[in-house]
């Protein structure tokens, strides 16, 4: 495992899978977080997990800032044994706060740029979000977020 090291935090590098005959992908997967690293980890160990990949779907989508196609890749795809039998998730992985609408407070201390960027930055990621929902709905899949909430439990 390669480790890219930014404040003594592990923020990102190249995950070598101990179980390689449940990856799917054409190359190792590269995590941008400690979440997704997390994830990888959960996926690679969890017996319960029958595949797993790393940026191995990609969907496209119409975003409302440009109204041009572009392409969204999703962060991970799982095939997952439940109780209930075999289902296939495509899971994309944010902080938190990303995934709730920003609000303007003008109490706040940010910049207007910086809360210009949160709020365009949250319409990008839900026209990928509603995308990725039809996708799966088409499928067979289930689309699913997760934050640090998720993962650090």
């Amino acid at each position: 495992m390669k480790l890219t090291k930014r404040n003594d935090k592990f923020v990102q590098g190249i995950y070598q899978p101990k179980h390689s005959e449940k990856y799917r992908g054409n190359d190792l997967p590269r995590y941008m977080s400690s979440w997704e690293l997390k994830l990888f980890r959960w996926c690679d160990c969890n017996p319960n997990v029958l595949e797993w990949g790393s940026e191995t779907v990609v969907i496209n989508y119409t975003s409302p800032l440009d109204n041009k196609n572009h392409r969204y890749i999703v962060d991970a795809y799982i095939k997952l044994k439940t109780p209930t039998g075999i289902k296939r998730f495509l899971v994309e992985v944010k902080p938190s706060k990303q995934t709730i609408k920003p609000q303007q407070d003008t109490n706040s201390k940010k910049q207007k740029k910086t809360i210009l960027y949160e709020q365009l930055l949250y319409i990008q990621n839900t026209a990928k979000w509603e995308a990725a929902k039809k996708w799966c709905k088409d499928r067979g899949y289930e689309f699913t977020i997760l934050t640090e909430k998720e993962l650090n439990k």
